[in-house]
C-alpha cells in the first residue's frame, strides 16, 4: 500500500499536469510490451510494436524490470511534447543520482554489462542509452503520440469537471480504481508497503496512457512537488484501433472498454464491481455503466450478496466471449 499524506495546503497545491510526461509514457510502455497486459487494446499495439522493434532497443530491459523499481533517473518530468527534448534531462542526470538509482536496483537484480558501464559514468554506456531510448520511441511511442495527446486532453477535461463540481478530493475520490481517499490520505494498492508525506508541496496528478495497474510514483521525490502518475481509463478507446479491418473480434462487436468488463468477468465465476473495474483497469464509474449495458444485453447477470452486487457472464455472454476472444 502507497499511503500519500496530505494537509490542507497540499490540497490547495494538487494539481493536473498540462501535458503526459514523456519519458514515463516511453518506461512504463515496456511493461505492455513483456507482460502481456492492457488487455485488447495491448494486444493491438504489442502487434504493432513487437515486428518492428530495433535490436537496440531492446537493451531498455536491462534497466527496466518487468516489475518493481526502476532507476528514478529514467523519468524526468518535463511537459515538452518533443520526444528528443524529452530524453535530454536523462542523459544530464548528475552522476551521483544515477549511481545511486543503478545501486538500488542491483539490490533486486545483478547489473548487465552495459548498466555497469552506465554505473561507471562511462560515455559509450551513455550514447548507448541514448540511441536505445530513440530507437525505441520511434516505434513504440511516436506513431501513438496523437492517441497519448488526446486521452490526456480527455482525462484533463474530465479531472477539471471535478475539480470544479467538488474540489481536489472529488478528483483524488475518483482517481483510479485502486485508489482510495480517506481524508487526508490517498490509500492505493502497491507492491511496496509506503508513505509519502507531501509536507505543504502539493502534488502533480500525471495522468498516463501506458499506466496501467495502479498510480506510480518516484521512489526518491526530491526537493520539487511529489509526481504521481495515474492510468487513463481509456475512454473512448483508440480510433487507430477501431479503424483496423480486424472484423472478428469481440471488441468490434461491443466496443473495447465492454469487452474488457465482459473478459474480467468471464475469468471468474463471481466478481463485485470493484474487482471487475480493477481488472478491466476502468474506473468503478465506467465499468458500472458499462456492466448495465452488458446486462440488458442478456450476457452478464447481477445478483446481491450482503452489501456487495456480484457479477458473471450468462451461457449468451460465455458464448460470445469465447467465440470471439
Amino acid at each position: 500500500m502507497l499511503r500519500i499524506h496530505f494537509t490542507a495546503p497540499d490540497l490547495a497545491r494538487t494539481r493536473v499536469a498540462s501535458a503526459p510526461a514523456l519519458m514515463w509514457e516511453t518506461v512504463l510502455s515496456t511493461h505492455w510490451l513483456r507482460d502481456g497486459c492492457a488487455g485488447l487494446l495491448g494486444m493491438w499495439w504489442r502487434g504493432r510494436v513487437r515486428p518492428n522493434l530495433p535490436q537496440r532497443a531492446r537493451a531498455l530491459a536491462e534497466l527496466i524490470p518487468k516489475q518493481g523499481y526502476f532507476p528514478d533517473f529514467l523519468t524526468p518530468h518535463t511537459t515538452t511534447l518533443c520526444l528528443a527534448e524529452a530524453v535530454g534531462p536523462v542523459l544530464l542526470t548528475p552522476r551521483n543520482e544515477v549511481r545511486n538509482d543503478l545501486e538500488l536496483l542491483a539490490t533486486g537484480r545483478p547489473l548487465s554489462p552495459w548498466a555497469r558501464d552506465l554505473h561507471r559514468g562511462l560515455a559509450p554506456a551513455l550514447d548507448h542509452l541514448d540511441r536505445s531510448f530513440r530507437d525505441y520511441q520511434r516505434v513504440a511511442i511516436t506513431p501513438f503520440l496523437g492517441s497519448i495527446l488526446t486521452h490526456t486532453a480527455h482525462e484533463r477535461a474530465r479531472a477539471g469537471r471535478l475539480l470544479a463540481s467538488g474540489g481536489v478530493e472529488a478528483l483524488l475520490r475518483d482517481l483510479s480504481p485502486s485508489a482510495r481517499w480517506r481524508a487526508p490520505v490517498l490509500g492505493i494498492d502497491y507492491p511496496v508497503d509506503r508513505d509519502l508525506h507531501l509536507e505543504g508541496r502539493g502534488l502533480l496528478l500525471v495522468p498516463s496512457y501506458f499506466c496501467r495497474c495502479h498510480p506510480v510514483t518516484l521512489v526518491r521525490q526530491g526537493e520539487g512537488v511529489p509526481v504521481l502518475l495515474y492510468p487513463l481509463g481509456h475512454e473512448p478507446w483508440d480510433s487507430e484501433a477501431a479503424d483496423d479491418d480486424v472484423s472478428d473480434t469481440l471488441a468490434d462487436l461491443v466496443g473495447c472498454s465492454r469487452a474488457a468488463v465482459l473478459e474480467a468477468a468471464g475469468a471468474c465465476s463471481q466478481s463485485n464491481t470493484s474487482q471487475l473495474a480493477r481488472r478491466a483497469g476502468l474506473r468503478l464509474s465506467s465499468a458500472s455503466e458499462h456492466l448495465t449495458v452488458l446486462r440488458r444485453a442478456g450476457l452478464i447477470v447481477s445478483s446481491r450478496e450482503g452489501s456487495s452486487v456480484l457479477h458473471e457472464v450468462t451461457p449468451l455472454g460465455a458464448s460470445l466471449l469465447y467465440r470471439h476472444v
